[in-house]
Order: structure tokens, then C-alpha cells, then sequence
């Protein structure tokens, strides 16, 4: 019999651990399933609330970080250790509906290697959010090769042919809803209309997707590096052309040269401007330094795994 391991990132959830695996349980009550909790770092009673789950359920395992790594390291960090023929991804918040998985797995037996869910909607969530999601997708999906679906989610369930392609992308710097893209495969898109957390706060700032979203475009396109030498052939050309018309007009009118104040706004507009691509050049460069490091992309403080598969980590 087939088996689904199902990966749950978890930071700061100790109100919806619990609730949410009653609702697993419910919905896969005919499925033969492991449920691997990945605890990064949480700050909260959390990890006691997955340690009490896995006491008294033996096909709960987790592992808990040292530190807060992030949840890209913590989608990894699953990822390595399943061992099921198929493999899911669900946050513990219970955004991601459970019902959902039923249908997920039914696909991948269609024949597609991957079924992904997507929201429809952002009902309840601010208008900001909603908007700078609109505006990233669209960047995102015009200056880069890889293409992402709008509304796209983690959640979804792979085969295991899918979650080793996305396992030996072993790099530092994680966006995984590009990694997913990148790596191919025949994908089903299951809709579903955006639902609230069922308890807590969201840990996600603006300033948090903000960042989240520069990460996102540096791992997947280098085409700022490219505007920027395009933009500097601009600026040059025009400055030319400025220097031209000076020219001329001293010549023809014997018009003497004015303009300081257009003259220190020039200076600060360039430098402005060179600021602004040294900070993209020096993301790149950040990128590259994480990278040559080879630190970890997480660091294990306790889990009840004691398999082979720890062997991967």
C-alpha cells in the first residue's frame, strides 16, 4: 500500500497544531499516511504540543530546529526525510484546506505527477497584501523564464520522482514555489477560495513579503543585471545628447552655460541612481557569498526520527 508522507512546517502554532491534526485525521482515515511536523524554531509551546501528537500517534515524527531557519529550510528539511511514494505539503494553520488532499491524490493516480492548489481569491486579507501580490506575479512572470501560476500555493502532493528533482536543488538561498516550476512535471491546479487562520496571527509582515519577494526574483532571473547596464547606456546617451545642445546653443546665441540647480539635481539623480544598482549587484553578490559558505540550510536540536533517512541530513 501506497504511502503519503505529509510535511507541515510549523513556527509559533501551538493554538492550531492539534485542531489541525484532528482535521487530518478526519479526512485521511483510509489513507496510509506518516505526518512529518518540521518545528522551525518556534518560541512557543509548539514543540511540546508535536511531541504530545507523536507520543500518542506512531506515525507522527518530527524534527525540531535550533534556531528559526525559515520555512523554505523547513520544506527541505521534509522533503529529505519522507519516505513515501507520494509527498505532500500543508501548512498547520488549516488555510490549506485537508479536504483537499483526497482530491490531490486521486489526480496524481490520473497520471499527473503533481497536484498544486491555487487560490482564487485573497477574501479577508488587506488590500495591500492583495495587491502587492497581483504586482510581484506579474513582475515575476516578466522578467523571468520561469513562469509561476498567480494564486499558487505550497500545498500540494508530488510523486516521488518530483520530490527528488526538487531535493538535489540543494542551494542556500530557497524559493520553492520556483523550485516546483523549474524542476517540470505535468501539474493539476485545484482552486479553492482563500480561508482564514482557524487561531494565532499570521508571522508574516509586509516588510516580510517584501523581502520574501526580492529573494524570489534574484534566485530566478539576472535580468536587473542586464536593465541596469541598459539603463546606464540611457542615462549616458542622454547626458550626451544634453552636452550637444549646450554646445550648439553657446555657439549660435553665445548663451552662457546656467543651471545650478538643474546641475545638482543631474548629480543627485545619478547618484541616486548608482546607488540604486550597486544594491541590486550587491543582492546578487549576497546570493553568491551564502552560496560559497556551504553553511547548513538547517541544524537539527531534537527529533523521534532514528532511521536511515537522517542519514540524507
Amino acid at each position: 500500500m501506497e504511502l503519503l508522507s505529509i510535511i507541515v512546517p510549523c513556527y509559533n502554532e501551538e493554538k492550531t497544531v492539534e485542531i489541525f491534526f484532528e482535521e487530518l485525521q478526519k479526512t485521511l482515515v483510509s489513507v496510509n499516511c506518516e505526518v512529518l511536523f518540521i518545528n522551525d524554531g518556534s518560541q512557543d509551546n509548539t514543540q511540546e504540543k508535536i511531541r504530545k501528537l507523536a507520543d500518542s500517534n506512531p506515525n507522527v515524527k518530527y524534527i525540531s530546529f535550533s534556531r528559526n531557519f525559515g520555512k523554505e529550510s523547513a520544506i527541505y528539511a521534509g522533503l529529505i526525510i519522507s519516505t513515501g511514494s507520494l509527498v505532500g505539503l500543508i501548512d498547520a494553520d488549516l488555510q490549506h484546506p485537508p479536504s483537499l488532499l483526497l482530491e490531490m491524490i486521486e489526480a496524481i493516480h490520473e497520471g499527473y505527477d503533481v497536484a498544486a492548489a491555487k487560490r482564487v481569491s485573497k477574501k479577508g486579507e488587506p488590500v495591500i497584501n492583495k495587491l502587492g501580490s497581483r504586482f510581484f506575479y506579474r513582475l515575476f512572470n516578466s522578467i523571468s523564464s520561469v513562469k509561476l501560476v498567480a494564486g499558487a500555493t505550497d500545498y500540494r502532493v508530488m510523486t516521488r520522482q518530483v520530490t527528488d528533482a526538487v531535493i538535489r536543488m540543494n542551494e542556500y538561498n530557497r524559493f520553492s514555489k520556483g523550485l516546483f516550476q523549474w524542476v517540470g512535471f505535468e501539474t493539476k491546479w485545484i482552486e479553492y477560495e482563500n480561508i482564514q487562520r482557524v487561531a494565532g496571527e499570521s508571522t508574516w509582515s509586509v516588510g516580510d513579503l517584501i523581502r520574501y519577494s526580492i529573494k524570489a526574483i534574484i534566485a530566478f532571473t539576472t535580468l536587473p543585471l542586464s536593465l541596469s547596464i541598459i539603463l546606464g547606456f540611457i542615462i549616458s546617451a542622454l547626458a550626451f545628447i544634453y552636452l550637444l545642445f549646450i554646445i550648439v546653443k553657446y555657439l549660435l546665441y553665445s548663451d552662457p552655460v546656467q543651471g545650478f540647480a538643474t546641475t545638482i539635481c543631474a548629480i543627485l539623480f545619478l547618484g541616486g541612481m548608482q546607488m540604486i544598482l550597486i544594491g541590486i549587484l550587491g543582492k546578487y553578490l549576497e546570493n553568491t557569498y551564502n552560496e560559497t559558505k556551504n553553511r547548513p540550510i538547517f541544524i537539527i536540536k531534537e527529533t523521534n526520527i532514528d532511521d536511515k533517512r537522517l542519514d540524507k541530513v
